[in-house]
């Protein structure tokens, strides 16, 4: 048993010090005899959920493009350019200002050569980039290795192909170059700090489960707020007083009430589990990036908010609740207990069912597969609390407060909620296709029309065809109007550039923004890890790592909404030494690096191979954006940091290293 414990403990550790390290694209390789002196070399890709693999030929100015190169081809020489095989997706970047052309799910790469001599002997690789909506990977190689027998008959050779013929990058082998260790590429500052970070960042899963509780109490939320809609609230006493007066002994009263609560309990997580195992775990976590489930969550919440408003009632077939009624009164036990709270769910869908649709499209899009299941759980609890409570507690009913038409008023509320949640939703196709209709100036200016009218109404100046009206204003209706216009008026400056950080998590990004009054630039003077970690001891400033990428598509975001803050621009130009270290730079060192990493040879051939071996063997990551604080000896002063958008959070992140 304690051997057990053992490996247990050593195989977490072992994962954590992996945390950060992604291998999204998975390859194999090989060899088609083509049977006419030709040969097809395949590399041939499977690609992790969420994730895309450029194609090639995308041009210098864009993302890292998959590409050919030959270390060593005797006896063989490339025919034409690589190609790409595959359902490729195009999609317009305004960031690159480009059409993009990638794969996802899968991808081959296919190089055909054409034998010369009788053996031969291949010694090349590809290269190629992948991202997903966080990170970008720095360029990757896959090689290929073989010699042999070639279909040219011995004492005859095929005449080569000029190299302007040929669309490949060749590489000289390295000359004299040893096997080197980490320190040996440079000095100390490449010294592994994987383990100080890791005590910095802590392990994954309390963030995971931190994520989980968050998402419990929004279902929590969820529950409490559908049991205040007319649908729900009025139910609840005649359901307990029905219970009450069904069992003179009041015991089992209490104890059929609680069975009640816990079978709605069981029937909405059922329904979380449904939508997991219906979308499944890569489905799920697809969703946040893809531009037509994007699409179809934002006309979903807009049907959802005008239901709301009142233009119809989305309701199920009676025929649906009325057969179940009826089951539930010819059973006995607990299973007509179970059909009277299905009961309850069908007949109160109309206002439950666009807060359950609106809760069910955000835990979805956070990627979790058990997300649904904690979300419905917590939304459930929270329905069920007040059947029991007031079934062990008759007397609270007389002073519960009665139907109304401030029920009416939760409803249209609800519905401008989900009508700016709905722009959320539009505004991530809007940056997938490029349609440009929804920057950031349109979607603040949307919103502050929404919240405006939200304390309009409230204030009771807008009427819907359901408001009652002699309904008049009350005091909590008056603050949160005060609210609602208070938080309209302060978007209004974002319409010239200001951050507004209390939003920035919603908002498109900053560079979406065609009028901006900010001008904030924020940019390394050091691109040289050496170089920058001198002049941090020269002028005794902490160091901020900038592990980024010319293609890095999330990078870009970051410097344009995050960087270009003015609190956030003042601490990293006056109060660090910023170091950007582009891992897909393809200027070539001055002499190939052979390294051994994970047991295998590795050369690093260009500037971004070696920023890139840096980030793997001395912080244990290998996806862009990726943030790291140094002091002037190259340890860590706190957690490293990749892509987010929170604004306060990035200035936190730096504070905490400044202290």
């Amino acid at each position: 048993m304690k051997k057990l414990l053992t490996i247990c403990v050593l195989l977490v550790a072992f994962v954590a010090a992996k945390a950060q390290m992604m291998d999204p694209v998975h390859f194999t390789t090989q060899m088609k005899d083509l049977k006419n002196g030709e040969a097809e070399l395949v590399f041939k890709a499977t690609i992790d959920a969420g994730w895309h693999v450029y194609s090639t030929g995308l041009g210098d100015d864009g993302p890292i493009s998959a590409s050919f190169h030959q270390v060593k081809m005797d006896g063989a020489q490339p025919v034409g350019k690589l190609q790409a095989r595959g359902k490729e997706i195009k999609q317009f970047d305004k960031l690159f200002e480009m059409e993009l052309r990638y794969f996802e799910q899968a991808v081959t790469f296919v190089q055909k050569i054409k034998f010369t001599k009788p053996k031969y002997d291949i010694d090349c690789y590809i290269e190629y980039g992948a991202c997903n909506d966080q990170s970008c990977l720095p360029p990757s190689e896959v090689a290929f290795k073989q010699s042999g027998k070639s279909p040219i008959e011995e004492g005859s050779e095929v005449k080569e192909t000029p190299e302007a013929d040929v669309d490949t990058a060749k590489v000289e082998a390295p000359v004299d170059s040893a096997v080197v260790d980490t320190a040996a590429v440079a000095n100390d500052l490449w010294t592994p700090v994987v383990s100080e970070l890791q005590a910095f960042n802590g392990t994954t899963a309390p963030t995971e489960n931190m994520a989980l509780w968050l998402i419990f109490i929004e279902g929590l939320l969820g529950g409490f707020i559908a049991l205040f809609t007319p649908c729900v609230w009025p139910i609840i006493p005649m359901t307990v007083s029905f219970f009450l007066k069904r069992n003179k002994d009041r015991s089992k009263a209490i104890r059929e009430a609680t069975t009640y609560g816990a079978s709605i309990v069981v029937i909405y997580v059922l329904l979380g589990l449904a939508v997991t195992l219906l979308f499944g775990a890569s489905a799920l976590n697809a969703l946040a990036t893809n531009a037509v489930f994007n699409i179809f969550f934002c006309l979903l919440l807009v049907v959802f908010a005008a239901s709301f408003f009142g233009a119809f009632e989305i309701t199920l077939p009676a025929a649906w609740s009325t057969k179940i009624d009826e089951k539930s009164e010819s059973t006995t036990g607990l299973l007509s207990i179970f059909l009277m709270a299905f009961t309850l769910a069908l007949v109160s869908f109309s206002c439950t069912g666009p807060i359950i649709g609106f809760l069910l499209v955000a835990v979805s899009t956070q990627g979790s597969i058990v997300a649904p299941t904690i979300g419905m759980l917590g939304f459930a609890i929270a329905l069920a609390i007040p059947f029991t409570l007031f079934a062990m507690f008759p007397s609270l009913l007389k002073s519960a407060p009665k139907s109304g038409g401030w029920m009416n008023v939760i409803k249209v509320t609800l519905g401008f909620i989900e009508l700016a949640f709905a722009l959320k939703f539009l505004s991530v196709a809007d940056l997938a296709y490029g349609w440009h209709i929804l920057d950031r100036e349109v979607f603040l200016s949307l919103w502050i029309v929404i919240f405006g009218l939200l304390g309009v109404y409230l204030l009771g100046w807008l009427k819907f065809p359901h408001d009652d009206d002699q309904y008049r204003t009350n005091v909590p209706q008056f603050f949160l109007a005060m609210a609602s216009l208070a938080f309209a008026i302060y978007m209004i400056p974002g319409l010239w550039g200001a951050p507004l950080k209390a939003i920035s998590a919603f908002a498109p990004p900053m560079s979406t923004q065609d009028f901006n009054l900010q001008k904030t630039v924020t940019e390394a003077k050091y691109k040289d890890y050496e170089q920058g970690m001198a002049a941090a001891k020269a002028e005794h400033k902490p160091v901020v790592i900038d592990f980024t990428g010319f293609g890095c598509v999330n990078c870009r975001k970051m410097e344009a909404a995050v960087w270009s803050d003015p609190q956030v621009a003042d601490i990293l130009n006056n109060k660090y030494i910023l170091i950007s270290l582009y891992v897909d730079d393809k200027t070539p060192l001055a002499s190939p690096i052979e390294v051994e990493e994970n047991g295998q040879k590795r050369t690093l051939r260009t500037v971004g191979d070696k920023w890139s071996y840096l980030q793997r063997v001395k912080f244990g990551a290998n996806a862009q954006p990726f943030y790291v604080l140094l002091n002037e000896e190259g340890h860590p002063l706190a957690g490293s940091r990749s892509y987010d958008e929170d604004i306060q959070g990035y200035i936190d992140f730096l504070n905490k290293g400044l202290k």
